[in-house]
């Protein structure tokens, strides 16, 4: 694989991390009984792999400029 071709796909996690995570959080909302712990422990495993994902893109030098413009193209797919 390409670095091009894994910084996309590093950034890519990144704004499907985010998506999980915006999903989670909606769930939680309108959750009872069980499912609060439910996604309470998916709110925090989505925040952890995101700031996994971000100190990656930190430690590569990679620009969010990027993760913005590859954002706007899979919204466009």
């Amino acid at each position: 694989m390409k670095k091009n071709q894994k910084e996309n796909e590093l950034l890519k996690s990144i704004i499907i991390a985010n998506q999980e995570l915006d999903i989670a959080s909606k769930n939680f909302e309108g959750a009872e009984g069980d499912l609060i712990d439910y996604y309470l422990y998916q709110i925090k495993a989505c925040k952890a792999k995101l700031n996994y994902l971000i100190k990656q893109v930190k430690q590569k030098n990679l620009s969010f400029d990027m993760m913005s413009n590859l954002e706007i193209n899979l919204k466009v797919i």
